[in-house]
């Protein structure tokens, strides 16, 4: 994610979540020409997608481990807040499910991920301030 404090209502970043992020993460970076980086997770590396002329950080491919192991393989994008908990509340009486609750995200801020009525998946972040 961008280092800069990322506009409410916008989409600022991008994930995928798979089994096989070695193969997704080549795929991806022959098809598109991204240049992945390695992103530390501990015990393997998930990674950063970078644009191959500037070397812009603007996806992710993570393994489908820890606090990922149950989302779904699919691009998951992060759509900023301003207030998570706020947010998780109106999701929840609006008919949505938290599929994983609010998470400190270091000292970027918070996420979590919905599923929104119709079945559609995709996470919240809340910028620190």
């Amino acid at each position: 994610m961008s280092t800069s404090k990322p506009e409410v209502g916008t989409i600022g970043w991008t994930d995928l979540t798979v089994a096989n992020a070695e193969e997704i993460r080549d795929f991806y970076s022959k098809v598109t020409g991204w240049k992945p980086k390695a992103l530390s997770m501990g015990q393997y590396d998930d990674y950063v997608m970078n644009t191959p002329e500037t070397e812009t950080s603007v996806a992710g491919v993570c393994h489908a481990r820890g606090t990922n192991a149950e989302l779904p393989p699919q691009w998951l994008i992060y759509i900023t807040v301003a207030d998570i908990s706020l947010s998780v509340s109106q999701c929840k009486a609006l008919g949505g499910k938290i599929l994983a609750e609010p998470k400190n995200y270091g000292e970027m801020g918070s996420y979590c991920v919905i599923e929104d009525p119709a079945g559609a998946v995709c996470a919240l972040f809340e910028p620190k301030a």
